[in-house]
């Protein structure tokens, strides 16, 4: 089965200095159909205007990872980090048993456009912890290719949960495979593109909701780029 989640059939909430769309309820937008994915419980994607952002506010038990598109964003959390994510990079935080923290747009002439994507791990209270990347070059990622994991040294970022993150950045004319294996489930972000699957066109911004062992290759209309996450039921 493949549910498409619309890019213009997501939340929004506009607070002047915050433009932000959702793929899956989150504050004010709340659909009892949309309440996540497995342990994808967020996919926001956030424009934040020049010298403002997130003010500082609390979180645990929540695997949380940002992934700049433009612009520059400057994190502080309560264990002492402190760094700024710029487009090519990603940041995991790792709530745990608990930490507070701040993300604002580090620029005061450019706005911020960025993804937050919130994983629920598998085990609770572990202590905090803070990682940020590069991400691979597009020439060494045409196909998917694995940025975060559940399983110590697997992959770059290291999550709380048995989940992988991939990351790829296809080509016009490519097809990406959809890999989805027995017990686990599988959600696909465009980032950005055109793409079709099947009969059907997908935009930036849309996202695939796949249960299914079987399903047809993504046939790339654009260059594009595009996320992977494979979970567990």
């Amino acid at each position: 089965m493949i549910l498409i989640h619309e890019n213009m059939s997501r939340g929004h909430t506009t607070k002047g200095w915050l433009d932000s769309y959702h793929t899956f309820s989150f504050g004010g937008f709340q659909d009892p159909t949309r309440m996540g994915f497995g342990p994808l419980r967020v996919i926001n994607e956030d424009w934040i205007a020049p010298g403002s952002g997130f003010s500082e506010h609390g979180h645990d038990n929540m695997d949380i990872l940002t992934m700049v598109l433009q612009g520059k964003l400057e994190h502080r959390d309560t264990m002492g980090n402190v760094s700024t994510i710029e487009p090519g990079e990603m940041q995991l935080m790792s709530a745990g048993s608990g930490l507070r923290h701040q993300e604002m747009n580090a620029s005061q002439s450019e706005t911020a456009h960025l993804l937050q994507i919130w994983l629920i791990p598998d085990v609770v209270n572990r202590a905090p912890h803070y990682q940020h990347i590069r991400l691979p070059d597009i020439e060494e990622a045409r196909d998917w290719t694995l940025i975060a994991g559940g399983r110590s040294g697997e992959a770059p970022l290291t999550l709380l949960s048995d989940s992988r993150v991939s990351i790829a950045y296809p080509r016009d004319g490519d097809m990406s495979t959809i890999p989805v294996a027995a017990g686990r489930l599988v959600f696909v972000h465009i980032v950005e593109g055109l793409a079709r699957i099947g009969d059907e066109d997908l935009r930036t911004g849309d996202g695939l909701q796949i249960a299914d062992a079987t399903v047809p290759e993504i046939e790339w209309l654009t260059d594009g780029k595009a996320l992977l996450f494979d979970m567990p039921r």
